[in-house]
């Protein structure tokens, strides 16, 4: 998937890298994942906010469920009890 940004809302940054970051963004660059420096930093940054994201949700997940009352915590046993058994007659293969 290569980034794409158009040119328009660009800003322009000067800056170094370590000697690893700019081999990782050369090599996005050679696997044909970006075209450029900047599409190859660009899409390093969505990655990491990605990786990001995911890190939020567990977080807030840990969150919900070590913060439930008993009772929430029993309707929520009987639901993925239920949601088990639906699913169990389904082939993900197919």
């Amino acid at each position: 998937m290569m980034a794409s940004s158009p040119r328009l809302t660009r800003q322009k940054i000067s800056t170094t890298v370590s000697s690893a970051t700019f081999v990782y963004l050369e090599q996005s660059i050679k696997d044909g994942k970006a075209r450029n420096l900047a599409d190859a930093i660009d899409l390093a940054v969505e990655q990491l906010a990605v990786y990001e994201n995911r890190d939020r949700l567990a977080d807030d997940t840990t969150a919900y469920f070590e913060n439930m009352t008993a009772e929430e915590a029993a309707e929520e046993q009987k639901l993925e009890a239920a949601l088990s058994q639906s699913a169990a007659g389904i082939n993900f293969d197919e």
